[in-house]
């Protein structure tokens, strides 16, 4: 197989149809490492809308058990690409991700605006950063495997195509951006994890290159002092020179799945996706809103 083969084989399929398939060949084949920093980016993005950063302060995961929520949502997401939507481990995954985020109050707006980051980041990063960009096909077999992915947790009002899952999410960052203490803790707990994965005398240098691989919209929302131009021209630059390399490279022979990345350390053993996540109680324990739980069609499978 030559380096181009797997995008001539994208592009014969139909985006619609064959959205799974599309999105499992060019993220378990064609970009494994991009799209997984790219997903890291899209949640530490999110931090930056203060009603998604607060809630993510006062439930704690993130700031005292970092590793095991990294680990859980890559896991829970993963299961859902490997296996498929209707799969016994994809159903199972879903019914995980729907009571965790049903046992809080979080807005229809928020939860939309999540989902678009995992559509337009993963673009942008491999605009920049990815050893060829994402064909048109690959674009909307993106957008149709996450609209379904929202329709399966009830999330309303779905974009339809990339381009409004674009403009969704650059319209909801230019109003909701802010600065929010909590998220600040959040951000810093998220950038030590990232930090964590590499021997302590290169901490202070993964934290610098991953501030500067933001724009400064997020570094403004959460306060830090904007990096400068050399530290962003090097990391970047890096990144770049890397996807020079990788072009060079024969394709990947096998895919490569979240669940194998060295970063998910929690579960040396093995894993059972329906142990995976939090187990909230609404008021009591782990969640801070008492609400009434939402709708059958809002944790519909």
């Amino acid at each position: 197989m030559k380096r181009f083969d797997r995008l001539k084989e994208i592009q014969s399929l139909d985006p619609e149809q064959d959205f799974l398939r599309i999105y499992r060949l060019s993220v378990t084949l064609e970009f494994p490492w991009d799209v997984t920093r790219a997903l890291e980016l899209a949640l530490y993005r999110t931090y930056a809308v203060p009603s998604i950063g607060r809630l993510l302060a006062t439930t704690a995961e993130l700031t005292d058990r970092s590793q095991k929520r990294y680990d859980d949502t890559a896991l829970l997401l993963d299961t859902v690409v490997e296996h498929g939507f209707d799969s016994g481990e994809g159903r199972t995954a879903l019914r995980r991700i729907n009571a965790m985020h049903c046992s809080y109050a979080i807005s229809n707006d928020d939860m939309r605006y999540v989902l678009c980051t995992f559509v337009v980041v993963p673009k942008r990063w491999l605009d920049a950063y990815g050893w060829r960009a994402l064909s048109a096909h690959e674009r909307q077999a993106c957008a149709v495997y996450y609209r379904t992915l929202g329709a399966h947790m009830g999330i309303k009002d779905l974009p339809r195509t990339y381009e409004e899952f674009e403009e969704t999410l650059d319209a909801y960052e230019n109003a909701h951006f802010g600065w929010d203490e909590g998220a600040r803790k959040v951000s810093d707990a998220t950038l030590g994890l990232m930090a964590s994965w590499y021997p302590a005398p290169l901490a202070p240098l993964v934290r610098k290159a991953s501030l500067a691989l933001l724009d400064d919209a997020l570094i403004d929302a959460f306060r830090y002092r904007r990096p400068s131009a050399f530290a962003r021209g090097l990391t970047r630059g890096a990144l770049r020179l890397r996807a020079r390399a990788v072009r060079l490279l024969p394709p990947r022979s096998a895919p490569h799945f979240a669940r194998q990345n060295p970063e998910i350390k929690g579960y040396p053993d093995g894993y059972d996706v329906a142990a995976l996540g939090t187990f909230p109680t609404p008021g009591v324990r782990g969640c801070p809103v008492p609400h009434r739980r939402a709708s059958d069609g809002a944790a519909a499978e």
